[in-house]
């Protein structure tokens, strides 16, 4: 299957120069810019902006993502950023069976979601292994669909509310705390220029 997701995956980002608006997303930059700097794993990298905005605050960054495409563009807008290459680890991987080596400070899965199969709540909650005692993990996740949008044929979870994202993740309390867990509006335009606001979950669990 990792096969297949990857070929869906370098097509999609094949098809234009550039998917993503490069910018690390809001809600990232929001909950973690009064973090001390770590170690991170960024899970479904993309373009990079992310793992490029870590990186600058600090962060020594593993950026995993299953498609090369989506990587190497990233490598060359970090290039382009001046970030130093030891910085950031691109790695192309299904996280489906990958393992990080060693402990980090926080994951971060920013819209970690997929129309193709994706074990997205098996990935999480086996990949919370690897975070540090002190560590983080942050889920940003689409909430609720812009108008415009048709039939999502999602595999694995359905868009989700911030608390129900974390009923489903299920983490045990003696091990984590829910630090953030609110559904934050976002401005967004559609493929014809249309204009609406939806919600993204945005939730945070602190490792004890």
């Amino acid at each position: 299957m990792s096969d297949e997701v990857r070929d869906f995956w370098d097509q999609r980002y094949g098809e234009r120069e550039q998917s993503w608006s490069g910018r690390p997303n809001a809600a990232l930059v929001d909950v973690v810019e009064d973090m001390p700097p770590g170690r991170a794993l960024d899970l479904g990298a993309g373009e990079g902006g992310d793992a490029i905005w870590l990186a600058r605050q600090g962060w020594q960054v593993t950026a995993v993502d299953i498609s090369q495409v989506a990587l190497d563009r990233a490598a060359r807008a970090a290039d382009d950023a001046g970030i130093d290459t030891d910085r950031i680890d691109w790695v192309s991987a299904d996280l489906a069976v990958w393992k990080p080596a060693g402990q980090v400070d926080l994951i971060a899965a920013c819209f970690f979601q997929s129309p193709v199969e994706l074990p997205r709540d098996e990935v999480l909650r086996q990949l919370t292994g690897s975070i540090a005692p002190g560590g983080h993990l942050l889920v940003v996740s689409h909430a609720s669909p812009p108008p415009w949008a048709r039939d999502h044929d999602w595999h694995g979870p359905a868009l989700r509310r911030a608390e129900e994202e974390v009923t489903a993740l299920d983490l045990p309390s003696r091990d984590w705390e829910v630090l953030v867990a609110e559904n934050r509006p976002r401005a967004v335009t559609g493929p014809d220029g249309q204009e609406a606001t939806i919600d993204d979950a945005v939730v945070l669990f602190g490792r004890r």
